[in-house]
């Protein structure tokens, strides 16, 4: 197998490594490498290409129905833009092509196999601390960790891993093939959750995790959760190669994807972050609190980027400092008598999320 023709979904912070890395080999006519869009979003790509650390990139422009049949399609959107997606990505699915999910997450491969078949679906992840300017996207090509990809299963060398590998040889591209991917992208995860959510909550860089007792309290409390649920689902973390336990080098002040969206004014990817914990939790007897505190600060933090919030120029009825509901019933009081894990865990999703902030909340 050989892979002569590359489509990328989503040229995004992570679609444009993919696409800085092949450009040369489409250069040199060795390799027919697209990005894959539509309407408005297509014609502003074919007017302006994709700039990538100071330098302007036209890559071919292609609808759905023209990437059909490429050997490789690279999907890398956004998780919230992957529903909207599933059927182009079907529409480009030929017998003979290989899918990659580069995106964040635990699901999005499952979410693509069932709409293409498993046997298509390469599983992957990304490390690299992209960040967008004002002038496109930048990455430090040296500092990335880049794509990790391999087989669920033997033979771990398939034809398939063989042809990718040759793909990204004599590229910028970092890589690696592993024989545990399903607990490399669990491990990606567990980074992404535990070092990416608190400092959204926060607003502040990456310095805050080394600089703050308080700010790692809460990141620990994010991993245990984490790992408490890949262990239900009998994925063993430590098989995960040493470099897994990190990011790519970035300097304090970094800010990663989740906190980007919130600068931005976008809405987030918590529910594919915390959300799948609380839903994982759930049908696991896991409780997840959290996981719960956190979905609904940042979902708040959405709100506010929205205005739901913004009271200026408003007529409002007068209002007063009170109890939320779900601490006047049985939570709050069975705080104050010591009897608070039982208690706490019969309450809503909601009314957990919000006592997980007092010292009821189950440890």
């Amino acid at each position: 197998m050989k892979i002569q023709s590359v489509a990328i979904l989503g040229a995004g912070a992570v679609g444009c490594y993919v696409l800085w890395g092949l450009a040369d080999k489409a250069a040199a006519n060795a390799l027919q490498l697209g990005v894959v869009a539509e309407g408005s979003r297509a014609e502003r790509l074919r007017q302006n290409g994709c700039t990538i650390n100071g330098q302007v990139y036209h890559p071919q422009v292609w609808t759905p129905q023209q990437a059909h049949g490429v050997d490789l399609l690279i999907v890398a959107l956004k998780y919230g833009a992957l529903p909207g997606a599933l059927d182009s990505i079907l529409t480009i699915v030929s017998e003979h092509t290989v899918v990659m999910s580069l995106m964040n997450g635990v699901d999005s491969e499952d979410l693509i196999a069932a709409q293409v078949g498993a046997a298509h679906v390469l599983p992957a992840l990304i490390k690299v601390a992209s960040r967008r300017t004002g002038d496109g996207v930048r990455f430090d090509p040296e500092t990335t960790l880049g794509i990790i990809y391999g087989e669920l299963t033997a033979p771990f060398d398939s034809d398939r891993v063989q042809a990718v590998r040759a793909l990204f040889a004599d590229t910028g591209i970092h890589f690696r093939v592993t024989e545990h991917i399903r607990e490399e992208i669990w491990s990606k995860f567990r980074l992404n959750v535990c070092n990416n959510l608190p400092q959204a909550i926060l607003g502040a860089g990456v310095g805050c995790y080394s600089d703050s007792a308080h700010i790692r309290a809460i990141s620990d409390g994010l991993r245990r959760e984490l790992e408490a649920i890949a262990a239900a689902k009998g994925i063993d973390l430590s098989k995960a190669a040493a470099a897994s336990t990190h990011g790519s080098t970035v300097p304090p002040t970094a800010r990663y994807s989740t906190l980007q969206d919130l600068d931005a004014g976008r809405h987030t990817e918590i529910d594919m972050f915390s959300g799948a914990l609380m839903r994982m939790g759930r049908e696991l007897g896991i409780p997840t609190p959290y996981n719960e505190y956190t979905y609904h600060m940042i979902k708040a933090l959405e709100e506010k980027n929205d205005g739901l919030f913004d009271y200026s120029g408003k007529d409002q009825e007068p209002t007063w400092a009170k109890y939320p509901k779900s601490c006047t019933s049985a939570a709050f009081p069975a705080y104050i008598s010591g009897k608070r894990r039982n208690a706490v865990w019969k309450k809503s999703s909601l009314q957990r999320a919000f006592c997980c902030c007092l010292p009821c909340a189950p440890r």
